[in-house]
């Protein structure tokens, strides 16, 4: 047995005594009838539910005895919430879920439901010798599983020659579930999701979506997601056949969307996430849409301990705080009671499956051996507490359950317990060999991957459909007039022409957010594209920018291409870690087996003239270029942005990219360069047959030549690359020949183009109106710097002070005249 792996509640020991107190069941009762009268669970699932439960408390066992010798690294564990296997076992494999980290029993289940699937899937393949008969699968269309209207779940069950309860062995997927969660807990490498990089519940053919679920940030995609799965089952598409999953373009190919149309979204959190902000954006989204009539079909699922850590939730207040959602309907079920739990987990299930509407479950649970490994929960916590918690055990509660239904006695189920637990152990030690990343390569492998002659080949094929077989279609969707037959454009109308080509290429395209629907954006940029492509595809969202990028998250992993705006680029700070912990992270901790691809169009920098200060004036990109992996695209000229917008999107529908599209707004509708009148920031949109000589690869600068281009470098970029120019033109004057060469992406920056630029003259000027600070010139000087660069170099960069309102501006901002008499400072050395 494993009770030297026990905490000081001593956990183990307590189970087992309480096992052995049990009194011999009176009379047996067949397994296959409901294990009490009144309830829908026989005694044969209620005994595979309480093996789902032992593996997940061995599985905390098991992480207890690696830690002791420096072996395992993550033990938070699910001890006190095993009432999770109830929710599990009231939806269907096919429901994606994104879990709280102490789902260890819902995993099981989960695992357990996907290996029924596969063995109905193939009836008449042979079960291995050691493998028996696999658990009821809810769900499954041959084992009594609620239809598609979201009756209960049912159950199916073997005869009346059921194995007694401990020979019987461990069921199929359960094992395998195991494995998983002690290769994260180890970091092996052949872990099946994360591959060593984090401990997550997840994989694609369970439909667990990985999340490291700490601050309930994975809730904002939840809703996404089901506001994606209930738009893509609404799609008529042709050939769609009931039960099949729901097929939708993808830059004119066809893919599949991830789950079946009637599918609903689960995500598990626990008590203390309800206070955070990103938890009540999620509810308020949900309950918001719903409110409209636009239908959410999530469901939530509080696992309520009581504890954050070691705060207290105050008595009375995370039922309060549910219960007052708009829009979400309440449910609640003791963690402890297995039967009421899936009776009313398949209630709450199937109200959501029938209405297509957001509900809550509220399952009291308690959180047993702590926090974590090294939690000192006496120092918190009264002895009494603990005490009372432990007489509260799940697993001793569904012991009760089975041997008073007379199922089992409480020695089988203790002899149950205990072979589970060395199946368990044998796995632990197994993996203990297993190898860990061992290279910087290994570990950033599934970040971001870019395959650049592939994205490439997909903006050669947008071309040719639309100058081909999509010809007609575009020419309507233009009124007849394609932009590149409306004269010379602002930075503005190209962005707003691509989106449409974009958004005739790729049918699975939406473009979302404050404003941009009905109004056409507050710049004029989105305006017209609801009247062309309908509410469906471009519309107005709630002004919450979480709650925006959160629905571009989901939709993204549910087979859609999210473009997504956020106003003002200092809005997006109210919301980055859905872009850093959410957003970049999904590749890194799926291996690339889910993927969120998305263009978020960030309207952002300085320079407005007469308008508001710091929020509308912002300079931060800081906070982007931390982000591993993130792309940043920041378009300055017209005739740039269309194809940067083109390669973003390719990018995402062919690698998966998380891309930041960033658009200076002064820039906006700017038509002139070095005079007024002069139309030299104009520029035509490129026809489609131009399209692919055209393409603008990620990471590539472009480079101005003024006078002979041969004295100084400036490096630059947005609002940057017009000052510089002009101020070029004026040491042109002067006899200084300059490079002005414009970054366009901030990430990954255009290195070899830098360092290329910069040995041609051996003076480079950095042109930043970012701040000193954290901008990004410090981020083009530290290239140079690796790369050897011997030459002389300077900064012109924003002060680090957020920007005022009106002409104070400019006395934190980089000037004409600053980057004019820093090139004069360099060439004097």
């Amino acid at each position: 047995m494993l009770s030297d792996v026990t905490t000081p509640q001593d956990l183990d020991d307590r189970f087992r005594e309480a096992l052995a107190a049990l009194a011999a069941p009176q009379q047996r009762r067949d397994p296959a009838r409901p294990v009490t009268d009144d309830a829908t669970l026989t005694g044969a699932r209620v005994l595979d539910l309480f093996d789902a439960q032992v593996t997940s408390r061995q599985l905390d066992l098991a992480g207890r005895w690696l830690r002791s010798f420096g072996e395992g690294f993550y033990t938070i564990g699910s001890a006190g919430h095993e009432g999770n296997a109830a929710v599990a076992a009231a939806l269907r494999a096919g429901d994606p879920a994104l879990l709280h980290y102490r789902s260890g029993a819902f995993y099981c289940v989960r695992a357990g439901q996907a290996a029924e699937a596969a063995r109905a899937a193939a009836p008449d393949e042979a079960v291995p010798p050691d493998q028996p008969a696999p658990p009821s699968q809810p769900g499954a269309p041959d084992a009594g599983g609620p239809a598609a209207d979201g009756d209960a779940a049912g159950t199916h069950d073997p005869g009346p020659d059921q194995p007694a309860a401990e020979d019987r062995p461990l069921p199929p997927g359960y094992a395998e579930a195991a494995r998983d969660v002690l290769r994260g807990m180890v970091a092996s490498s052949r872990e099946p999701i994360a591959g060593g990089r984090h401990k997550v519940f997840g994989r694609a053919d369970l439909a667990v979506v990985p999340t490291t679920s700490t601050i309930a940030s994975h809730l904002p995609r939840a809703v996404g997601m089901g506001l994606a799965v209930e738009r893509l089952r609404r799609l008529d598409t042709a050939g769609r056949r009931a039960g099949d999953a729901v097929r939708v373009g993808s830059g004119g190919g066809a893919t599949h969307a991830p789950w079946p149309p009637d599918a609903i979204v689960v995500c598990s959190f626990g008590d203390a996430s309800v206070n955070h902000a990103s938890a009540t954006a999620a509810f308020n989204t949900a309950g918001w849409y719903d409110h409209t009539g636009l239908r959410i079909p999530v469901l939530f699922v509080c696992e309520d301990n009581g504890l954050g850590i070691s705060v207290r939730s105050p008595k009375g207040w995370v039922e309060t705080t549910l219960r007052s959602k708009p829009g979400i309907r309440y449910f609640a079920a003791d963690g402890g009671d297995l039967v009421r739990a899936y009776e009313v987990a398949a209630e709450a299930a199937a109200w959501v499956r029938r209405h297509r509407r957001p509900a809550v479950l509220h399952l009291s649970t308690v959180r047993l051996m702590g926090h974590a490994g090294a939690d000192a929960e006496t120092a918190y916590r009264g002895a009494d507490e603990i005490a009372a918690d432990l007489d509260r055990d799940p697993l001793v509660g569904t012991a009760r359950l089975l041997v008073g239904a007379g199922v089992a006695t409480g020695e089988e189920l203790l002899a149950r317990y205990d072979e589970i637990g060395w199946q368990v152990r044998r796995i632990a030690e197994e993996v203990l060999d297993e190898p860990k990343l061992a290279t910087p390569a290994e570990v950033v492998a599934p970040l971001a991957p870019r395959r650049p002659a592939r994205v490439a080949r997909a903006i050669a094929d947008a071309a040719a459909r639309a100058g081909g077989s999509g010809a007609a279609a575009r020419a309507e969707a233009f009124g007849g007039k394609p932009p590149e037959l409306a004269g010379p454009l602002t930075l503005a109308q190209s962005i707003n022409a691509a989106l449409a080509d974009g958004m005739l290429d790729h049918p699975q395209m939406a473009v979302f957010g404050e404003d941009v629907g009905v109004k056409g954006g507050v710049y004029g940029v989105t305006k017209g594209l609801r009247d062309r492509f309908g509410a469906a595809r471009v519309f107005d969202t709630l002004l919450d920018e979480t709650s925006i990028l959160g629905l571009g998250l989901g939709a993204g992993l549910a087979g859609m291409l999210p473009v997504p705006e956020i106003q003002y680029l200092a809005y997006l700070h109210n919301a980055e870690d859905q872009l850093r912990g959410e957003a970049a992270t999904m590749r890194f901790f799926s291996q690339g087996a889910f993927r969120n691809p998305m263009v978020v169009r960030v309207a952002g920098l300085a320079y407005q003239e007469g308008f508001g200060g710091h929020f509308h004036n912002d300079n931060s990109v800081a906070v982007l270029r931390d982000v591993p992996g993130l792309v940043i695209a920041v378009p300055a000229r017209p005739d740039d942005a269309a194809p940067m917008l083109r390669t973003c999107l390719a990018s995402a529908a062919v690698d998966g990219s998380v891309c930041v599209f960033l658009e200076p707004i002064a820039l906006y509708h700017t038509r002139d360069l070095y005079a007024d009148g002069d139309n030299e920031w104009l520029s035509d949109y490129a026809e489609p047959g131009a399209w692919t000589g055209g393409h603008v690869p990620v990471g590539r600068a472009r480079v101005y030549g003024v006078g002979s281009a041969e004295d100084v470098t400036i490096i630059t970029f947005g609002n940057g690359v017009r000052m510089s120019l002009r101020a070029a033109a004026t040491l042109a004057d002067e006899g200084i020949g300059t490079r002005v060469v414009d970054l366009r992406w901030l990430a990954p920056l255009p290195v070899a183009d830098v360092i290329r630029e910069a040995a041609a003259t051996g003076r480079v000027l950095v042109v930043d109106e970012t701040r000193r600070s954290g901008g990004v010139g410090e981020g083009v000087i530290a290239a140079l710097v690796d790369a050897g660069y011997v030459g002389a170099a300077r900064r012109v960069a924003g002060v680090d002070s957020f920007v005022p309102l009106g002409p104070a501006a400019r006395q934190v901002l980089v000037s004409e005249e600053a980057i004019t008499q820093g090139a004069r400072t360099l060439l004097a050395r």
